[in-house]
């Protein structure tokens, strides 16, 4: 990779990194509860995770007319920002009624107060785009290392008042965390960008590209965290929150892969077909040679550290994750395919082709396995299912590339 890339790559492994090990220090406060109690608290991250991704639209549309067309960041920002917080408020309603409709299932009392939150949370994610159009990681690195550093804080000064750090207190410290980095994010964003008033014709010839994306993140994500919740449905708590800290773990593979895609975005965007698909082979060669080599050292630290660090009982997410592990690795190039569809052939639909078919085959096994195997049949589908997927979009990112299997497949140097 160019050096400068490789640097903005590795600066945003660190903070990817930082904010993992943050997020695993708050994780641990949940699951040294218990395994149901860390059942509830990583249903709640899922769900925070799907909402943010059907309106992630937003700030990818910023990040591609910056990027792609070239524009002032300035023009699109306003109009981001109003819609995040538009989206928010529906996404509030919506929650607080479904808090009512299921008051009586523990597994989902989280969500009155993530109805309180709603308004709040599409804000990072809405900036975060109009960094990654304008490859600036700095900010980027920011607002991933700021949310579980501020909740941590808060959980710090809550424990030395004298409080019991209940699930209730971390869930209400993460979602306040998330709130106030997005709103501080914004405001930031508004003045280094000089936002300006949100220019609505312009946004009108975007809506059903920002649809697509929304969708195809929804069906993303959905991809990532149906499992947890066929878990639930068919098992227990206690069930699901082992399996939840199997997927967590394991999905630490994807920060390399992740990372590297997030410096190289705007570059993939760039106008040169050739120059963008050439880029492309080279960063999936080099996500899924790292994490060849990094996948026994994720499970040879989980075997010796997760007994240790959060109980007992999660000894058992360590077999979960050797059937997760093949999958995972091999859907490891799935964020740098993305970044192909979406910001250089504007097409964001395929990368929600491929989402949605591992999402069918992940369902169906799903259903048809964790009845019979709990949830080391979910891991077994799960990992099946990435690696269908990502075999037919290899496929689609070879024919719009207009390159031969050879050369996508011969590592280059």
């Amino acid at each position: 990779m160019p050096a400068s890339l490789t640097r903005s790559a590795f600066s945003h492994f660190l903070a990817r990194l930082t904010a993992v090990g943050l997020g695993l220090a708050l994780l641990a406060l949940a699951a040294r509860q218990g395994p149901a109690e860390q059942g509830v608290f990583s249903l709640l991250v899922a769900t925070e995770a799907v909402f943010a991704a059907l309106f992630s639209g937003f700030g990818l549309v910023v990040a591609r007319q910056v990027s792609h067309h070239r524009e002032a960041a300035a023009r699109w920002l306003g109009g981001a920002l109003v819609l995040a917080l538009g989206a928010g408020g529906v996404g509030a309603l919506v929650f607080w009624a479904a808090g009512g409709a299921l008051a009586d299932a523990p597994a989902y009392r989280y969500l009155p107060a993530l109805a309180l939150a709603a308004p709040w949370l599409l804000l990072t994610p809405t900036v975060s785009g109009l960094y990654l159009g304008l490859g600036r990681m700095g900010p980027i690195n920011a607002l991933t290392v700021a949310p579980p550093a501020v909740a941590l804080l808060a959980i710090g000064v809550w424990a030395l008042a004298g409080q019991p750090v209940t699930l209730w207190a971390v869930m209400m410290v993460w979602l306040g965390a998330r709130m106030l980095v997005g709103l501080a994010g914004a405001a930031w964003a508004w003045r280094d960008q000089r936002g300006r008033a949100p220019d609505w014709p312009a946004w009108r010839t975007q809506a059903g590209f920002c649809t697509v994306l929304g969708l195809t993140n929804l069906i993303s994500w959905l991809n990532y965290r149906i499992d947890l919740f066929i878990v639930e449905a068919f098992g227990s708590l206690s069930a699901t929150g082992v399996y939840a800290i199997a997927v967590t773990v394991t999905e630490l593979l994807w920060f390399i892969s992740s990372s590297v895609s997030a410096a190289a975005y705007g570059r993939i965007g760039q106008p040169d077909r050739e120059a963008a698909a050439k880029l492309t082979v080279r960063l999936i060669h080099f996500n899924l040679a790292v994490l060849l080599i990094a996948s026994p050292l994720l499970v040879a630290l989980a075997a010796w550290g997760l007994p240790r660090v959060l109980g007992e009982p999660y000894a058992d997410a360590v077999p979960l994750m050797l059937w997760l592990l093949p999958g995972v690795w091999a859907y490891g190039c799935a964020s740098t395919l993305s970044a192909y569809y979406t910001n250089f052939l504007g097409k964001p639909r395929l990368s929600a082709a491929v989402a949605g078919a591992s999402l069918l085959i992940n369902v169906g096994a799903c259903l048809v396995l964790v009845p019979r195997l709990g949830a080391t049949g979910a891991a077994i589908a799960t990992s099946l299912s990435y690696g269908l997927a990502i075999t037919w979009g290899l496929a689609l990112f070879r024919r719009h590339a207009g390159l031969r299997w050879r050369d996508l497949l011969r590592p280059s140097r």
